[in-house]
């Protein structure tokens, strides 16, 4: 089936756009490829050293070039929910090889760190480095040139594109992604915005608070909120790099096992060894990322990927663009309401039909490439299923459900929540922005009123307790993006804003930083580019100055002359003290390097 004629619009204009690069990069694969299965170049001592730890039969095996050899890059640890099921993969990936006629082998481990923890911390100005730090430690770990394909074991936020980053690196290899899946369902998530609101107001302790959020993150398993981490998982699925209905089983199940295992087997399945060699480099176009674009609208996902997928594509050749992201959303209507964007959680929208729903229904709309390559096989409509646990163990699969399982989370595109998908592309003359509006009320879409200028997000919220915010403004935080000091997530302030809005003032926030997957009910533009650090316009605004922000009309305005605006002298941000702690002195090289937010905010 043909995608609509807008979809195959923007990508044919990305295809055309990334012509060069693109054909560049697919010479680059063809020639590793050709070069056959790299073991057969290493010397003895090379290769000797490679298997040295392995068992005999391993050992035998690998001493030829006849059985595929999977390489595993973990991202396990286990103090963080979502990577402690890692625990217990490389054994149920090395058995289900052997099981193959294959090897497998644990090529390296990369950092795993979760935004949670470090939230309004000064470890999170590492939090988006991490993703490119991800792409280095796995480039380390296939430099070995021992395998044949490759396994990526990340869910959260930055790991999986920094996995995804590496592996279209290495593209002459296959690559399957394996995710560990949710926790189970705590506290309601509207229950803990509540509780999280109450606290910020003063009206209940820490204890309570505390309370609220170990019931929400109690247990193995990602964060049941449609936030970055579960917004990769939907990604990889859409994009082919799962196997079909396999993003939302919890861990610990007999189902996941079984997924498992049948993910290590697929990989060795699709080697230049066998009849199905599918490259990830080839397997992964314009078509695919587009289709990724298009499950993010669907779904209301993180605003984070506007800067992932770019740097995705980027490593595959492909220049995506925030306006490419911005047309996409106009065509594509939300389809799934799970919190921020709605009350429920992510097992709930997997009970509700889930992935396959959601892509039978997106197909049948027009609104997805199906004639992609995956790693399962030629064509999306194979993901259009729901993943079961067979009498023998193995895993089987039956056509996604006729209707959904709750309307009030996940409908056809025919009763779609709204005819657009939730993330836009704001223009003026304070540069570039992205809002996500999936979760902000028509009402608070437009605000115009004055600025109030804070250079940390400690400082909007002693403001706040100070009783000095009960009005209408908008908050501009600056100083807190990627060069600046590694661009942030500013959660902390969502719960005050948050407040203000249910007060009755028209607040907004302006910042050069980010929000994620948990951007919510009060309308945010982030990413703002040029940011302050390099020179842009938000570095110009002073206190008072009439600020417009437009989610309808896609602009964003400072209202100053512009031969005034010119005039100003841009604020110099006092960074010193922000770039020294917790290992922040480490990365002056990638605040260095680092490209815009509209460019991926990446350093290669």
């Amino acid at each position: 089936m043909t995608a609509r004629r807008e979809i195959e619009s923007v990508t044919n204009r990305i295809r055309e756009r990334s012509l060069a690069t693109r054909e560049a990069y697919l010479a680059r694969v063809e020639d590793a490829a050709a070069k056959g299965v790299y073991r057969s170049t290493l010397s003895c001592g090379n290769l000797a050293h490679g298997f040295a730890a392995c068992s005999p039969r391993d050992k035998a095996a690998l001493s030829g070039d006849t059985i595929p050899n999977l390489g595993i890059i973990t991202a396990y640890n286990d103090m963080l929910s979502a990577h402690q099921p890692y625990e217990t993969f490389p054994r149920l990936i090395k058995e289900a090889a052997e099981e193959a006629g294959g090897v497998a082998q644990v090529a390296g481990g990369v950092p795993a760190m979760c935004d949670g923890v470090t939230q309004g911390q000064a470890g999170m100005q590492l939090s988006l480095f991490s993703r490119d730090v991800i792409a280095l430690a796995t480039a380390v770990g296939l430099s070995h040139n021992m395998f044949d394909a490759a396994v990526y074991l990340g869910i959260c936020d930055k790991i999986v594109p920094g996995l995804a980053i590496a592996a279209l690196t290495f593209g002459h290899l296959p690559a399957v992604f394996i995710p560990a899946g949710p926790m189970t369902s705590g506290l309601p998530n509207d229950e803990k915005a509540r509780v999280r609101q109450l606290y910020a107001e003063g009206k209940v302790g820490r204890d309570a608070l505390l309370d609220a959020e170990s019931k929400s993150y109690h247990g193995p398993g990602t964060c049941t909120f449609y936030g970055t981490a579960n917004s990769n998982q939907m990604l990889m699925e859409i994009m082919g790099l799962h196997t079909p209905g396999s993003s939302f089983v919890n861990p610990n199940t007999p189902l996941r096992d079984a997924l498992t295992r049948e993910a290590a087997q697929r990989a060795l399945a699709i080697t230049a060894l066998g009849n199905e060699y599918t490259p990830v480099g080839r397997m992964i176009d314009e078509r695919s990322i587009v289709n990724g674009v298009v499950g993010l609208n669907a779904t209301g996902g993180s605003t984070n990927h506007t800067m992932h997928l770019v740097a995705m594509a980027a490593a595959a050749g492909i220049k995506l663009t925030w306006a490419d992201i911005a047309e996409i959303s106009e065509h594509v209507p939300l389809i799934a309401r799970v919190y921020p964007n709605g009350l429920a959680d992510v097992n709930h929208f997997h009970a509700a039909g889930g992935i396959g729903f959601l892509v039978r229904e997106l197909l049948d709309a027009g609104l997805l490439h199906e004639d992609v390559q995956t790693i399962w096989g030629q064509g999306l409509r194979r993901y259009a299923v729901e993943a079961k646990l067979a009498a023998d163990g193995s895993v089987t699969r039956e056509d996604a459900p006729p209707a959904s399982g709750d309307e009030k989370v996940l409908v056809p595109v025919a009763k779609a929540f709204q005819p657009a998908g939730g993330i836009r592309l704001l223009k003026g003359n304070l540069g570039q922005a992205i809002i996500k509006v999936s979760a902000v009320r028509p009402q608070h879409r437009v605000v115009e009123a004055p600025a109030i200028v804070f250079h940390a997000q400690d400082e909007l919220q002693a403001a706040f307790q100070a009783g000095e915010l009960d009005r209408d403004f908008i908050a501009v935080l600056r100083f807190q993006g990627p060069k600046a000091n590694g661009m942030p997530e500013l959660h902390k302030l969502t719960p005050v804003l948050g407040v203000l809005q249910d007060r009755g003032h028209r607040v907004a926030l302006v910042t050069d930083g980010r929000m994620s997957g948990a951007s919510g009910k009060v309308p945010a533009a982030i990413h703002v580019t040029p940011e302050a650090a390099d020179g842009g316009n938000i570095a110009r605004i002073e206190n008072g100055d009439r600020l417009r922000l437009d989610a309808e009309a896609g602009t964003l305005e400072i209202l100053v002359a512009a031969d005034e605006l010119a005039r100003r002298q841009p604020a110099a941000g006092n960074l010193s003290s922000e770039h020294f702690g917790v290992g922040r002195e480490l990365f002056a090289g990638f605040r260095q390097l680092v490209s815009r937010a509209d460019q991926g905010a990446a350093v290669f």
